[in-house]
């Protein structure tokens, strides 16, 4: 069934020519990623499937009735709301059922009210939905549904938008770089929901391994053409491989014989009959097609970085933690030549962090960092660089560096290496401020390059960049020879780069893992068989010696225990909120002795309040799921 078709559409702004005449289609269950270079209509072609913005010709035509949803990559969300309000403001009928409930439970002496809403409950399948929903929550992280959304972090805000786009199920959901501001964790998750789902996908992404485990569907945009593959990630290469040979060998035989076309031309009478008439128009077409070139380039430089001493980078005991977040707990670590160290972790165990005291942007609470007296840093941060009205592109990358030394006395000048990180030389004459996010990142990498490090250091390089640019980059790193520390969520770019992994795991805790990120997961997943065995296990002997469901009740709850066990999660999730508040009281304020004594009272009565409610919900659950 077509859910979508785009026909013949074309966007340009001013003299540039963005596309023109293109046309595809989304059918239900198709999963569908767009490729193409940043700045060549990515964005424009989601701002029109989205309604936000109109083809210059052509037009966008949806299946009546079919519901979207629209994930962009800075949510537009309403600051004064919760996160809960947030979900809930959805016009999907089965969150307002839920709603109802929730609502139903908050006044349990309305009984008719309760009944009502029990009973919608039971009509949409609704249980199902909530748990699915707060399963979702749970995954990205926003567990504390009462928090503005003002508060958020452009990451949550992030997070939040994903959760209702994926909790309103829509018929077309369409993405905008989703696992940006997921840590690796959360990318994972949502491959796999994506993955079992059947929800129709139509996404921008640079994760490559995410496009090999979610898409069956590739759309290329290159050169103003669009290009189909019918398979995941690497079909794509395989099939795009073929078609450049191909095109290679047809380029061939347009210049072989348009070389012989020239020769007749220049043999031409003044006088010429219809049918050389004809010959000549064809010559055109052969001139047309002979002179194309690809704009695609190969990194393959031999650096000639400043010498590097004995001395590399040395961490000594390093200490470093905010209130009640330890970062580093007396951590050692000795660099060597040519160390290729990639670092991973859930966002906010530090990894910024550690790089900014490594470079001296920040200081530890404890330890030194000794640096080489021959090391010469290049950090790319997540900040970029400040952009300078009416500078140009070639401008900003020679305040930093004309050129970077090659072997045998070459060199590559910064024109090169714009080239080479696809600023043709047009555009190398543009302004900053009309360049695209990608492309900024783009020449920011180019501004840390050509400063020829002998140390680099880059926190997520990867985010919104294009595929095409992270194989160019990928490509210059796996020809630089000095050291590298790179932070980032793309497991396809980590597992190429790195050699070694440093795991943050949180509370101070580092683990050194040797190997990339590919050998770290086949690990990890090994050692959770290992314990959900184990627990089977134990379960099971536990089972066996004390079987406490033996009584004579039915697996199924009466309806005043049902509505007994919902309570009881509100009144549990209540409960523990007043307990953190108290915990908290005792690390802040000033109390006296009386105060402290009262304080401790309420909070143990709490503590049994939780255990109590705790066990009774564990009972009810094992009736209901047995």
């Amino acid at each position: 069934m077509n859910l979508l078709t785009v026909e013949d559409i074309a966007k340009s702004y001013g003299e540039r020519v963005l596309f023109e005449k293109l046309s595809f289609g989304i059918n239900k269950d198709q999963k569908i990623a767009l490729i193409a270079k940043n700045g060549t209509g990515k964005t424009s072609i989601l701002n029109m499937l989205s309604g936000a913005d109109a083809p210059d010709q052509g037009k966008v035509n949806y299946r009546k009735g079919i519901r979207t949803s629209f994930l962009e990559q800075e949510p537009n969300l309403d600051p004064k709301m919760t996160i809960e309000e947030t979900i809930f403001a959805s016009d999907n009928e089965v969150l307002k059922v839920i709603s109802n409930y929730e609502n139903a439970l908050e006044n349990p002496d309305d009984e008719d009210a309760y009944q009502r809403a029990f009973e919608a409950m039971e009509r949409f399948g609704a249980w199902d939905f909530e748990t699915q929903y707060k399963q979702i929550l749970s995954k990205l992280k926003l567990e504390d549904l009462h928090i503005k959304v003002g508060l958020l972090s452009g990451g949550q805000k992030k997070r939040l938008a994903l959760a209702n786009a994926l909790i309103n199920r829509p018929d077309l959901l369409i993405l905008d770089e989703p696992t940006n501001h997921l840590d690796l964790e959360m990318i994972e998750w949502l491959e796999a929901y994506f993955a079992k789902e059947n929800m129709t996908l139509f996404m921008v992404t640079h994760d490559r391994y995410f496009l090999e485990r979610v898409c069956n569907e590739i759309l290329e945009l290159d050169q103003g053409l669009l290009y189909s593959y019918k398979g995941n990630y690497s079909y794509y290469l395989e099939k795009k491989e073929a078609r450049l040979e191909q095109e290679a060998t047809e380029h061939h035989k347009s210049q072989q014989l348009f070389k012989k076309e020239l020769d007749w031309m220049r043999r031409q009478p003044k006088a010429r009959t219809t049918k050389s008439k004809s010959r000549i128009d064809d010559f055109q077409e052969i001139k047309e097609k002979a002179s194309k070139r690809r704009t695609a380039h190969q990194v393959q430089l031999e650096i000639n970085m400043e010498r590097v001493g004995s001395k590399i980078l040395e961490l000594h005991k390093l200490v470093k933690s905010y209130p009640e977040k330890p970062i580093l707990d007396k951590f050692d670590y000795t660099f060597t030549k040519g160390e290729r160290v990639g670092i991973i972790g859930k966002n906010g165990t530090g990894k910024s962090t550690f790089l900014n005291i490594i470079t001296g942007t920040d200081q530890p609470d404890g330890g030194k960092v000794v640096v080489g007296d021959t090391i010469k840093f290049g950090y790319y941060t997540q900040k970029g660089i400040p952009i300078k009205e009416g500078q140009k592109v070639i401008e900003v990358i020679r305040e930093f560096g004309d050129f970077i030394p090659l072997m045998k006395g070459r060199q590559i000048s910064a024109q090169q290496l714009l080239e080479r990180f696809l600023f043709d030389r047009k555009k190398q004459y543009d302004y900053v401020e009309k360049l695209s996010g990608g492309e900024r990142k783009r020449l920011y990498l180019c501004t840390v390059l050509i400063q020829n490090p002998n140390f680099l250091i880059l926190d997520e390089p990867t985010n919104d960049l294009d595929i095409v640019t992270l194989n160019v980059l990928e490509s210059f790193l796996l020809d630089f020879p000095g050291c590298l520390i790179v932070v980032s969520h793309d497991r396809y770019f980590m597992d190429k780069i790195v050699d070694h992994l440093f795991v943050f795991r949180g509370n101070g805790v580092i683990e050194d893992f040797p190997g990339n990120y590919s050998d770290f997961r086949t690990y990890e997943d090994s050692k959770v068989i290992e314990q959900r065995a184990e627990k089977v296990h134990q379960t099971a002997s536990k089972t066996a010696n004390t079987n406490w469901k033996s009584d004579d009740r039915s697996a199924k709850l009466s309806y005043m225990e049902q509505k007994e066990h919902k309570q009881l999660e509100k009144d549990i999730q209540k409960l523990e909120r007043e307990k953190k508040a108290m915990e908290q009281r005792f690390l802040t304020e000033d109390l006296t002795g009386n105060d402290i004594a009262e304080l401790s009272k309420h909070l143990k009565q709490l503590t049994d309040d939780i255990e109590s409610k705790t066990e009774r919900w564990f009972e009810l659950s094992a009736i209901l799921e047995g």
